[in-house]
């Protein structure tokens, strides 16, 4: 069941593949998906994540990842590999060593009225150092006090970790390294200090115990982070069963804070459906959850968001707030760039306190 608040855009999607230029000769794009939002100079910007790869050739799978110049190096093997067993379409192991069909990067995408975009035609950076020798993805960007941070996931084989950059304006990038180690993503920053700290959303990833649940953490300066504490798990039998994680960074209403979150149910071994659903958080300590999304808010149902690159997937790191209307932009079966239009009063008075 699903509370169905979502009125998406007429011109979905709003940026194709096809709408992007490679940033290497002899590649190809993907997906550009999985678009941060913030407003600058009176504009709507989105960085998107294009995900790239060499033309294939036939017979052959091709690694990809980023050397210390910042160039691409790519290792192409034979399918009949001894040991090469393919997953879904992201990637692929040889004798357990995982590897990426894709690499992805971040550009920047200008919009006068939130729905036409117009996408740079270079890089707005991409995998730097070791940390982020498999690429750069999933950007959240959070403004506070007139700095708009990045956090994102930075890839590597040591693992996927939390980077953050910053700048005041998107020319000019403060690296800040990997704030939160292996293995955690979907970390997004609240957009104000809360009793004279702040604070950061995360989820951390493992095996055994436990699971891919949305924990918070505590910062006095933005780049030490502890007292962290679990905010949300996934729920046996729901529409977020398998794992969940935050999206962009969350409202604050007064009502609490708002945070729209994905959740992910599992469909088959290598199929999953991810839909959003929304938490609320209390102003003064948002570790508290006063109320939970029961039914999504938004599900994969269009054509573009259930077939693509991998299907059945609206995920959310990027939003606007116009007045009581949330601008939501979404990436669409990880293929391209999508927009919805919901009402901030109407996401509030369909959750379901805890």
């Amino acid at each position: 069941m699903s509370a169905n608040l979502a009125t998406r855009f007429a011109n979905n999607p709003l940026i194709r593949p096809e709408d992007v230029k490679p940033s290497i000769a002899g590649f190809e794009v993907v997906s550009i998906f999985n678009p941060g939002a913030f407003t600058f100079n009176g504009k709507i910007g989105l960085v998107v994540r294009v995900a790239e790869r060499l033309v294939p050739t036939p017979g052959f799978l091709d690694s990809m990842s980023f050397l210390p110049t910042g160039e691409i190096s790519v290792e192409s093997f034979p399918t009949a590999t001894p040991g090469l067993q393919t997953g879904d379409s992201r990637e692929f192991t040889i004798n357990g060593i995982s590897h990426l069909t894709t690499i992805s990067h971040f550009r920047l995408a200008w919009s006068d009225d939130g729905e036409h975009f117009i996408v740079d035609d270079h890089p707005l950076f991409s995998g730097e150092g070791e940390y982020e020798t498999l690429g750069i993805e999933d950007a959240r960007v959070t403004e506070i006090d007139s700095t708009y941070y990045l956090t994102y996931t930075a890839v590597s084989r040591n693992g996927y970790g939390v980077g953050m950059r910053s700048t005041t304006d998107w020319k000019n990038f403060t690296q800040h390294g990997i704030v939160i180690p292996p293995f955690n993503k979907d970390a997004t920053l609240f957009p104000e200090k809360i009793a004279g700290s702040y604070y950061m959303l995360h989820r951390p990833t493992g095996s055994g115990l436990g699971g891919p649940y949305i924990w918070i953490a505590k910062s006095p300066d933005l780049l030490h982070w502890g007292e962290n504490k679990c905010v949300a798990q996934s729920r046996l039998g729901k529409w977020d069963s398998a794992r969940v994680g935050a999206g962009a960074a969350p409202i604050k209403t007064d009502s609490g804070w708002l945070v729209i979150y994905h959740g992910v149910e599992v469909l088959s071994e290598f199929s999953h459906r991810y839909s959003l659903g929304a938490l609320l958080l209390n102003l003064d300590d948002p570790s508290k959850v006063i109320a939970r999304s029961e039914d999504p808010i938004m599900e994969p149902e269009a054509s573009y968001e259930i077939e693509g690159f991998f299907g059945n997937v609206v995920f959310s790191n990027g939003h606007v707030v116009q007045g009581d209307d949330l601008l939501l932009y979404y990436g669409a079966a990880d293929s391209s760039c999508c927009g919805a239009r919901l009402s901030l009063p109407e996401i509030l008075a369909s959750l379901k306190g805890v």
